[in-house]
C-alpha cells in the first residue's frame, strides 16, 4: 500500500497530512484500500527499496492520523 505521493520519509508524511494536504492511497495489484479504518503504507515508491513504514487512518478515502 502506498501514498498517492512519493513522500521520501514518514516525517515528510506525517508533516503533508498534518498541514491539511490531501492524501490518499493505492494498492498497485491488490485491489482497492480502504475508504474507511486503518491501513499500512510504506514507501518511498518502487525502484527505491522502502525505508518506511506507517499505520495510518482514513476517512473518506483521505489520510487523517498518521502512527
Amino acid at each position: 500500500m502506498y501514498a498517492d505521493t512519493n513522500f521520501p520519509t514518514k516525517k515528510a508524511l506525517k508533516l503533508a497530512v498534518a498541514a491539511g494536504q490531501r492524501v490518499t492511497l493505492y494498492a498497485p495489484g491488490i485491489g482497492a484500500p480502504k475508504s474507511d479504518g486503518v491501513e499500512f503504507v510504506e514507501g518511498p515508491w518502487y525502484p527505491k527499496p522502502h525505508t518506511w513504514y506507517a499505520k495510518v487512518e482514513v476517512h473518506n478515502n483521505v489520510v487523517v492520523r498518521v502512527e
